[in-house]
This record gives structure tokens, C-alpha cells and sequence, in this order.
């Protein structure tokens, strides 16, 4: 406490003060917990629990231990987190559907690809495997540096040895603070001639080493679809996704029938997640190809999917599946690593394995140089005990009769005190004469080894060729042929998603769409009767406006006054019960417009747009589909005008009659009109007062037919429009006597 009594309280600004202690946590984040190391592949979690496990003796030879033994020195010792979040990283290294190289073998239920957990910490086994101890062998030879835990009690690896190329083989996943990581694994004898491959020729690109390492190798299979050029620019950059597809088959069922067989799902999907969806799929007639499926899976996995009909293209049936489920997904790639400065930053595939091969080469200096301390040492004692035998007699007076026979020796025979020391601890047995000669043989072999590992430390050359012996040596382990370097994802062709038609994913089923003045829709199931609509019913100061046949697989079109088109798809339409729901709930429709028009969307048709002031065009139906909610914006109507007419044009019309509201009737051949996507258009009819009443496409050779008034239901039909005939943007003449007082075609 100061003398002002302010018990040792800074001032500082809030944003300093809160930006320098958000930045120590940013920096423990991504150094300490999220990133891998990218010299052996490991999170600090991950290398304590396999150091833990290590000095706890769980070699692949020795007996299972508790995990709960293991999570217990790993937060007691080196680790000081939770014990859960400690046991999950366990647990992780343990599932061979998680990790291509499993790095701890576990005894009892760690989990499964459906998504269900391990077993309590209390009741699981583990040990180390192989390729664990590849990691960490060496360690005890002062390959790396060794750090203080946390508490200062204990001594910890900062980096493993790393014989293992675990980066790599395994991959890695994490998000730290404004930066993430996402590695794929990859088949260890690939990773293998890669590095042997850029030891040979540094000077190698990414396309020469993608000769030997072709992608990624998940441990639950799966078939590797993306492009090839895709995967060279994503290794070369250190960034990109994989699109990776389930493995399937078609399996006859006998008498006709077949079905599809999956027998591999995509890298980090859960099974029974998987399912459900595609289960909800089905229940939601979203998939209409479809009818059922089962999950028939033991220790290998087998999803049973039933078509509706034998007809049904396999391909297509997958093709949807692949679109609406994880039976596809992109695997991302982020190759952000720790590099040997602790230093995070992303890396092409070449750096990555470029750092791990330094890395290697550092630990086969240091491990020369270590045990050349050690040849030194043994050397030295040798050159002392040889002094002995040589005098062997003067060495036993000494001993007997000098108080200090220590000093004694070193000063009659020049021996250094670890020399004496060694001498005066010799056994009696050790004093017969074939121990000289054992002796002479040892430092032989010793100088001997010397010499090779001097040369080994001075010589670059001779350490390449020390490494590639000892990738051949791994490789031989993980071989191909062998059942853990055996490929289990292969590659099929990167083409474009085949377009699936939409009764493939919804089922066909007629509808009446009912639209309100108030803009209300809903859907009726079947095709109701549209000369009568009394039945319907609508909110209190709501009518009908539009109501049409459609079908679910059908897409609806709504045109706004302001030009703007809208989509919604039939089958989420709300239900005919009630009164539907509000258009804008659905898409951004303007406040307080009503509708222009609203029909289905049928492919290849053509669109007669037209403004209130008679200006307009032909568009196709496909133009004036929207995918968002925003809508289309398809014509833009001039100040003070809006769209006023919306209208499919009739299959073999050649014609288009318009009124004014100057009851003035126009007719020009539709080959007059442009063809736009959006704009204005042209002008279809002129007017001195007023604006553009209604407009209707024909064929000529029918005549004109308006219905007469009343409930008898007649309909006039003027066969003869030569008089009305006329050049686009006429005034026309006044329409037929009996034309409708509504000024409208009906």
C-alpha cells in the first residue's frame, strides 16, 4: 500500500487497458491451445497427454491404464484445465474414425460415427500405439528442448522428436482468436515420397509433389470429387476445401428391384445425424425419388436406400442426395500452423513439409552430437582403466597404503578425478585379464563411431541420405499393401453438379393457390373448382384476388405493381385449412402493394409485360425467376406509372389486342415487341388522356372473345379485327359495340 493509502490501484484507459489484456488472451489462445505445432503435428493438450502416457509406461507392449489415471497427471502435472475438455482430446486420439493414425488405443467405449460419446473417464483403457512412440522416440537424447511446467515441479518436451510425420498423416482442426486451422489427414507412404521426393529436389513444385501425394486420405473413405486444379492451387496457397462424396453402390434385390448401398459417408459426418435427415427428407416428400431407407450398419457401415420405382436413375436418386444431405460436403483446408519461432502463419504443402524435414534434420544433429558426448565420456573412462591394467600392481599399493587414494592416482598416473573415481569403483572381478582386452575392443568400436558421426554432423549430404534411410524404414511400416497404409479414400471425376429436376426432390401433387387482395396465400391440396369460388374464406375486409391450378414441384411467380417479380415454391406454401399466410412473411414484398399477377412459372414460356402508361415487352419465364427474398427487379416503369398487365403468353398467339381507358382498341402482331430481360420497353400504345386499361395476347385467326355480362356465362367473339389491326404504338379505334363496360378482356 502506497503512503496515499490507494492499496497499489493503476489508472489507465478502459480501451488500453481492456485491448492489452484481450491481446495476452489472444496470443495463449492461439499459441498454447488451438494451433498445431507444425513440427509434430500436436496441440500442447495432445503432447502432454501422450507424454503423461509415456512416463506412465502405456508403451503398445504393456498393459492398459484408466484413462482417469492419465487425465489425472495430465491436469496434475503439466495441464491445468478441465478434466473433461482433457479426457475429450483423449478420447479423440483414440477413434479411428476421427484420426487417419489412431496415436492411443483405447479399451472399452470411446464413442462411434454415429455421434455417441465415450464411456466415463472411469471406465475406458489406453495405451499408446506405434506411431505414438514414433513421435516421441529420441526424446531422451537431447533431440529438443525441455521447458518447466506450469508449477515448476516437472520437465516437459516443447516439441516432440517427430519420426512420425503426424501433421500431416492425422491433420488437425481448431479455431483460436481471429485466426483457425483445419488440416485433412493424408496417407502416411505418400507423405513419405513426397518428403523423399523434395529431399531429392528441393527445388520441386507443387504439381510434382501432387504426383505422389494426390490429396488427402480420410479415415472413413469416401470418393474425392474436386477438380484437380482446385487441389494444386489449395496446397500450393495453403487454403481450399475438398468435395468429398459418399461411396455407394447399386445392389440388385431380386426380381427387378435393386437399391442403393452406401458403404462409406464423408470425413467428420455423423451417421446418425446422416440418417435423420435424410429421414426427414422422406417425411417432407422432399425427395420424391426415394422411399425408404435402413440402417443395416455393424463394425462397417451400410445405409439401405429404397427408390419408389425400378425406373428411378440411380445416378439422379444420388445427384439429390448428394445436393440436400452430407452425403456431400466440402472438407476445408487451412494450413495454419505454429512454425519452429511459435510463430502462426499458413503454409503450401511444400513449406509444411519442408519445416518437418528441418525439423528432422535438427534432431539427427542433435542426436549425433549427444551421443558423441556420451562416446567422449565412455572414451575417458576407458583411457583410464587401460592405465590401471597397464599398472595394475603400483594401483593396488596405492589403494592399500595412501590414506587419500584418490589424489594418489591422479597425480602418479595423470588421471582425471571421473577417471579415479571410476578406478577406485572397479570390481575385483573386473581385474582379470580378459576385461583389457574387452576393453581395447570397446574403444575401438567406440573411435570407430566416432569418426561416422563426426562426419555425420559436418556433412549435409550425409545427413539427407541418413533421413531418406529413415523415411524408407517408416515407409515400409505404412506401406501400401499393408492394412494401415492401405488408401482409403480414392478420386472420381471433379464435374459440375447434374441439374435435378424438381419432382426428384418434391412429390408431384396437384394445388390450388388461393391469393388475397390483402396479399394472403395458401395452397389447397387437389385442383378445386375455379368456377366457383363462394366456398372460399378470407380474413374480415379480405377477398379473393387470384387463385389457379399448380402443382408442388411447381415454382409461383407474384409480380408487384413496382415492376418487381418474386418466387415462393408451391410445396411450402401454408396449407388450404386456413387462411394462408402473409406473402411478406415469405419474401420482401412492399408494404401496402397489391398484386399484379400470379401464376406458375412454366420453363420455356414468354411473359407479356406491361405498364399502366402502355409501354412494355416480352420476357422469358426464366428471367423472371428470384432466388433471394429481395425478388427481381424485371421492368422499371417510368415516374408516375406502374406494371399494370403480367400475363403468359398463349401457346401459338401471334397477336396482342390492348384497350385504353379512352376505350380505344389496338391490335399489333406480338412479332412487334422486343424480347428484354428488364428495362421499360417500347411503346405498345399511345394515348392522349389517360393509360393503358388492359392488354391480352391472341391468335388472330380466332378473333377476339370477351364474356358477355350476367350469370349466363355467353361469350362474344368479334372474328373480324381488320378494323382494330394497326403498327405498334398506334392510338386504335373504339372498341365493338357490346365490348365491356369494365373495359376489360374478362
Amino acid at each position: 500500500m502506497s503512503e496515499e493509502g490507494d492499496k497499489g490501484i493503476i489508472t489507465a484507459p478502459f480501451e488500453e487497458a481492456l485491448s492489452e489484456r484481450y491481446l495476452v488472451y489472444a496470443l495463449s489462445t492461439i499459441t498454447a491451445r488451438s494451433l498445431p505445432d507444425v513440427r509434430d503435428g500436436l496441440k500442447p493438450v495432445h503432447r502432454r497427454l501422450l507424454w503423461a502416457m509415456r512416463l506412465l509406461r502405456l508403451s503398445p507392449d504393456q498393459a492398459f491404464k484408466k484413462c482417469a489415471r492419465v487425465v489425472g497427471d495430465v491436469i496434475g502435472k503439466y495441464h491445468p484445465h478441465g478434466d473433461q475438455a482433457v479426457y475429450d482430446a483423449l478420447v479423440r486420439l483414440a477413434q479411428d474414425f476421427a484420426l487417419r493414425y489412431p496415436l492411443v488405443e483405447g479399451q472399452g467405449n470411446f464413442g462411434n460415427i454415429d455421434g455417441d460419446g465415450a464411456a466415463a473417464m472411469r471406465y475406458t483403457e489406453a495405451r499408446l500405439t506405434r506411431a505414438a512412440m514414433l513421435l516421441m522416440a529420441d526424446v531422451d537424447e537431447a533431440t529438443v528442448e525441455f521447458r518447466s511446467t506450469y508449477n515448476g515441479e516437472e520437465e516437459e518436451p516443447e516439441v516432440f522428436p517427430a519420426a512420425f510425420p503426424n501433421l500431416l498423416a492425422n491433420g488437425a482442426q481448431g479455431i483460436a482468436v481471429g485466426m483457425a486451422t483445419s488440416i485433412p489427414p493424408h496417407n502416411v507412404a505418400e507423405i513419405v515420397d513426397a518428403a523423399a521426393l523434395l529431399l531429392d529436389s528441393p527445388e520441386a513444385t507443387i504439381i510434382d509433389l501432387l504426383g505422389v501425394l494426390p490429396g488427402p486420405d480420410f479415415p472413413t473413405g469416401g470418393v474425392i470429387v474436386e477438380p484437380r486444379e482446385n487441389l494444386v492451387e489449395a496446397y500450393a496457397t495453403g487454403r481450399g476445401a475438398f468435395r468429398t462424396r459418399a461411396r455407394w453402390h447399386v445392389e440388385d434385390q431380386g426380381r427387378g428391384s435393386w437399391a442403393i448401398v452406401v458403404t462409406e459417408i464423408p470425413y467428420g459426418v455423423s451417421k446418425g445425424k446422416l440418417i435423420e435427415a435424410i429421414a426427414g427428407l422422406i417425411a417432407d416428400k422432399k425427395l420424391a425419388l426415394l422411399e425408404d431407407l435402413r440402417d443395416e450398419s455393424d463394425s462397417e457401415i451400410r445405409i439401405l436406400l429404397e427408390p419408389r420405382s425400378r425406373n428411378v436413375e440411380p445416378q439422379a436418386l444420388m445427384e439429390s442426395l448428394f445436393r440436400l444431405t452430407d452425403l456431400e460436403v466440402r472438407v476445408p483446408l487451412n494450413l495454419n500452423v505454429l512454425d519452429h519461432a511459435r510463430t502462426p502463419r499458413v503454409m503450401s504443402l511444400k513449406e509444411a513439409l519442408s519445416a518437418w524435414l528441418d525439423h528432422r534434420r535438427q534432431v539427427l544433429i542433435r542426436r549425433s552430437m549427444h551421443r558423441l558426448a556420451e562416446i567422449a565420456d565412455r572414451l575417458e573412462l576407458l583411457e583410464g582403466y587401460l592405465k590401471a591394467y597397464l599398472n595394475l600392481e603400483e594401483v593396488i599399493r596405492i589403494i592399500r597404503e595412501e590414506d587419500e587414494p584418490k589424489a594418489a592416482l591422479m597425480a602418479r598416473f595423470a588421471l582425471s578425478d571421473r577417471q579415479a573415481e571410476a578406478i577406485l569403483n572397479m570390481r575385483l572381478r573386473a581385474l582379470r585379464r580378459l576385461e583389457e582386452v574387452e576393453i581395447g575392443r570397446e574403444q575401438e568400436a567406440l573411435l570407430a563411431e566416432r569418426k561416422q558421426l563426426q562426419a555425420l554432423v559436418e556433412s549435409p549430404a550425409r545427413q539427407t541420405r541418413a533421413l531418406k534411410a529413415e523415411l524408407q524404414a517408416l515407409r515400409k511400416d505404412y506401406a501400401p499393401d499393408t492394412p494401415a497404409g492401405r488408401r482409403r479414400t480414392s478420386f472420381g471425376e471433379a464435374v459440375a453438379a447434374a441439374a435435378i429436376p424438381r419432382d426428384a426432390m418434391v412429390a408431384r401433387e396437384p394445388l390450388t393457390i388461393i391469393v388475397s387482395e390483402k396479399g394472403w396465400i395458401r395452397a389447397q391440396k387437389g385442383h378445386a373448382d375455379l368456377a366457383d369460388p363462394s366456398g372460399l374464406k378470407f380474413k374480415e375486409g379480405d377477398a379473393l384476388l387470384f387463385w389457379f391450378h399448380a402443382e408442388t414441384v411447381d415454382r409461383i411467380l407474384l409480380a408487384s405493381p413496382s415492376g418487381r417479380f418474386f418466387t415462393l415454391d408451391a410445396h411450402a406454401l401454408p396449407g388450404g385449412r386456413g387462411f394462408g399466410e402473409p406473402v411478406s412473411l415469405m419474401v420482401d414484398w412492399p408494404a401496402g402493394e397489391r398484386a399484379v399477377a400470379a401464376l406458375p412459372m412454366r420453363p420455356g414460356s414468354r411473359w407479356l409485360l406491361a405498364a399502366s402508361d402502355g409501354k412494355g415487352f416480352i420476357a422469358r419465364a426464366e428471367a423472371l425467376l428470384a432466388e433471394t427474398r429481395k425478388g427481381r427487379q424485371v421492368m422499371t416503369p417510368r415516374s408516375g406509372a406502374t406494371l399494370a398487365i403480367a400475363r403468359e403468353i398463349g401457346e401459338g398467339h401471334d397477336h396482342l389486342a390492348l384497350v385504353g381507358e379512352n376505350r380505344k382498341l389496338l391490335v399489333v402482331p406480338l412479332a412487334e415487341l422486343p424480347e428484354q430481360e428488364r428495362g421499360q420497353g417500347v411503346a405498345l400504345q399511345k394515348y392522349r388522356d389517360g393509360g393503358l386499361s388492359d392488354a391480352i395476347t391472341l391468335r388472330l385467326a380466332d378473333g377476339l372473345s370477351w364474356p358477355m355480362g350476367g350469370d349466363s356465362g355467353r361469350v362474344r367473339t368479334e372474328a373480324d379485327l381488320t378494323p382494330w389491326l394497326g403498327p405498334r404504338a398506334g392510338a386504335g379505334r373504339m372498341a365493338p359495340t357490346g365490348f365491356p363496360r369494365s373495359n376489360r378482356f374478362g
